[in-house]
């Protein structure tokens, strides 16, 4: 059944999909990324170790991910290829149906861009430290990896709105706009009033969005265990030090997890209220088939067609046959007893088996279009992809004469017939020329159209979102077209002095000179700390674990002046200083 299928470690990636990868250039990575990155696992290992699942510290190795510097994607490529993953680098966001289909191939992809210190204590905008040390460690736990991966095959066979696609973007442009640190408080306003818009003028809940909550409450923020004493698994939490120490709050509602979560909503730009629990990986797996029996992949028929039309996307209608239609659904015409007859879909359309595209049946193709009568045929009480030869002859199609197949429903087709496309003893499309087809006196195709092709099929055994042969439909249609950028940097002009101060203290920490000199080099800094960045408190963090190590206790108290009136900046602030400062000797 479409959905369910778990593939096996995949090598090459499909080259649909690479088009969204990009390079990791590491030079991108400032001093005060490096920094981040590391003030964010220290506290994070200190915390994660009684607080999260107990895969995640023994993730964290297993996936080649170190406390002291932002991971390279290749080296943890390589890493999670011993438990059936792959990684990829990626750059911000890139369209939710590729992500998915990433996942549903075990391939995990990973936002190469950092944070900025700013939004160190979490950022809306994908970044590595969502992706790598939030997503990876927790893949090492076989149940949980199945789950996802799961999720991945199953997301990626929902139908998306028109509506999902325009909430999407603007969370994408609001979300790098924020993140962006040359953005200005009027374009961050601009950028939250066209999200706004795009929410407000949502009119129902899709598959996708439906789906999407299932993914929000598990596998982001996620919490598994008993519920008066459980622990983090969500990717959302582990790359939040602030909401991850906050979410055990008494505050924060704990709730079971049953299929209903699907039902409460969220926002990614606040703390969640509440978070839902499960017992154990395996009960995932078993409220996503829950959830799997509500969607149109599996029930198909009538309400999985009314789906897709009302989605005005592109998606799939697979018939029992095995034949897969891929374009915008825009006409559904049924029988008397309420069953689908007539299909028609708005070009380009691609005709497919088992999510291969069919010889001669591509978007290209059917450039403009696509229609075909289902149902049983008169007199034979067979449906299209039962017919024979022998059948063909009685109805009249016998040497490039004219036959007339006449439908159930009341379609009657009339034209010569010439081939047939044929798998596993199945037709699958039957192809007419000079064909009319025709219903209670209404033309539906004429015979100046040129070369007709039947789709054969009864029912409607599922309906999903995209093209079935995404790869092939892409190369013709180009797919989405979000534009794609390069990784970016946090360097701007304003911060490349404060980042060689960040560079220097990392050396100074790494080399082994001796310590009268290096203690000279760290008041140094400090003194430009001191008289250019005032509000700097994460290089203040290093120079005082410095000076500790230097026993300079003078420095060190000055420092720690520092740091307890930058406390007073923020209550995030002040949390992240507080743990910081815990890590430290007295």
């Amino acid at each position: 059944m479409v959905g369910d299928e778990v593939t096996q470690p995949i090598e090459h990636i499909p080259e649909h999909l690479k088009r969204y990868t990009v390079e990791q250039d590491y030079g991108l990575y400032t001093a005060i990324d490096q920094a981040s990155w590391r003030c964010i696992m220290r506290v994070s290992k200190s915390f994660f170790k009684d607080h999260a699942h107990a895969k995640y510290i023994d993730g964290l190795i297993k996936t080649g991910i170190s406390t002291d510097r932002i991971p390279y994607i290749e080296e943890m490529d390589f890493c999670l290829r011993q438990f059936g993953w792959r990684a990829v680098a990626v750059s911000g966001f890139i369209p939710p149906a590729v992500f998915l289909e990433f996942q549903s191939l075990g391939i995990l992809p990973i936002a190469c861009d950092m944070r900025s210190l700013e939004h160190l204590a979490y950022t809306p905008a994908p970044d590595i430290v969502h992706e790598a040390a939030g997503h990876a460690p927790i893949l090492a736990d076989p149940e949980y990896a199945a789950y996802l991966r799961r999720y991945g095959n199953l997301a990626r066979h929902a139908i998306f709105s028109d509506q999902d696609l325009e909430v999407y973007n603007s969370i994408r442009n609001l979300s790098e706009v924020k993140e962006d640190p040359t953005s200005t408080d009027a374009d961050i306003a601009q950028a939250q009033a066209l999200l706004d818009k795009a929410s407000d003028a949502v009119t129902y809940e899709s598959e996708a969005s439906l789906i999407s909550r299932m993914n929000w409450w598990t596998a982001e923020y996620g919490l598994v265990g008993s519920l008066d004493k459980p622990l983090i698994y969500g990717a959302g939490l582990l790359s939040s030090v602030s909401e991850s120490h906050n979410c055990f709050s008494p505050e924060i509602k704990k709730i079971p997890l049953t299929i209903d979560c699907i039902n409460m909503t969220y926002d990614i730009t606040k703390p969640q209220p509440q978070l839902f629990v499960t017992p154990n990986f395996e009960t995932l797996s078993s409220v996503l088939d829950q959830l799997a029996n509500q969607m149109a992949c599996r029930i198909g028929g009538i309400e999985g067609l009314k789906r897709a039309q009302q989605a005005k996307t592109i998606t799939t209608t697979q018939l029992d046959s095995g034949i897969q239609i891929s374009g915008l659904l825009t006409n559904i015409m049924t029988d008397k007893n309420q069953q689908p007859c007539f299909l028609q879909f708005k070009g380009p359309v691609q005709l497919s088996y088992k999510n291969t595209e069919l010889p001669e049946q591509s978007a290209k193709y059917h450039s403009e279009g696509f229609s075909s009568p289902i149902g049983l045929i008169s007199g034979l009480q067979k449906s299209a992809d039962e017919l024979t030869e022998n059948d063909f002859k009685t109805l009249g199609f016998d040497k490039n004469k004219k036959g007339t197949l006449t439908f159930e429903s009341g379609f009657i087709l009339t034209a010569v017939y010439k081939k047939s496309i044929i798998k596993n003893g199945t037709a699958l499309v039957h192809t007419f020329t000079d064909c009319n087809i025709t219903k209670d006196d209404q033309s539906f195709y004429e015979p100046d159209w040129g070369p007709f092709d039947l789709a054969c099929g009864l029912h409607i055994t599922s309906v999903f979102g995209d093209a079935a042969d995404r790869g092939a439909y892409t190369a013709v249609t180009g797919g989405n077209t979000q534009p794609l950028r390069k990784m970016k940097s946090n360097l701007t002009d304003k911060n490349k002095v404060l980042i060689s101060l960040y560079a220097r203290t990392r050396e100074l920490r790494e080399s082994k000179n001796k310590i009268t000199d290096s203690a000279n080099q760290l008041y140094s800094i400090y003194q430009q700390l001191k008289e250019k960045y005032k509000s700097d408190w994460l290089l203040r963090l290093e120079a005082l674990e410095l000076a500790l190590s230097f026993n300079d206790d003078k420095l060190a108290s000055e420092i720690r002046s520092d740091l307890t009136t930058l406390s007073k900046a923020s209550l995030t602030q002040e949390s992240l200083i507080k743990r910081g400062l815990s890590l430290l000797k007295p």
